[in-house]
């Protein structure tokens, strides 16, 4: 993955976001989170890093259960014809189905956004 990708993921997620300073920002050890560019702009934003340890492969538990649900629940089950139909489906699953209304254990079995709303 280059760090342009993940840099312009992150733009967006804080353009829709709008994290407060001081919000924790969690990820491994991948060569575009440990960029420069990606770093400054962590700090440029108020984030406060996060990095995993090396090899312990449990400490992004979390987002590891969120690319599987994807992967078993969208990914695994369409076919798409091009790259466009595949983020418009990307997007539509993350921002119309996961985030909004799919309820999680590990959250009281709330949705991501009602379990962020409550804690806000």
């Amino acid at each position: 993955m280059k760090k342009d990708l993940a840099i312009r993921a992150l733009d967006m997620a804080i353009n829709l976001r709008q994290p407060p300073p001081g919000c924790i920002h969690h990820t491994d050890r991948g060569s575009q989170y440990c960029s420069h560019d990606y770093q400054k702009r962590l700090r440029d934003q108020g984030f406060h890093v996060s990095m995993s340890g090396k090899g312990n492969c449990y400490d992004n538990a979390a987002v590891e259960t969120f690319f599987k649900s994807l992967k078993a629940e969208l990914i695994w089950r369409n076919a798409w014809a091009t790259r466009r139909k595949t983020e418009a489906a990307l997007f539509q699953y993350i921002n119309g189905f996961y985030n909004p209304r799919r309820r999680h254990s590990a959250l009281g079995w709330k949705s991501p956004s009602a379990f962020e709303r409550k804690a806000a």
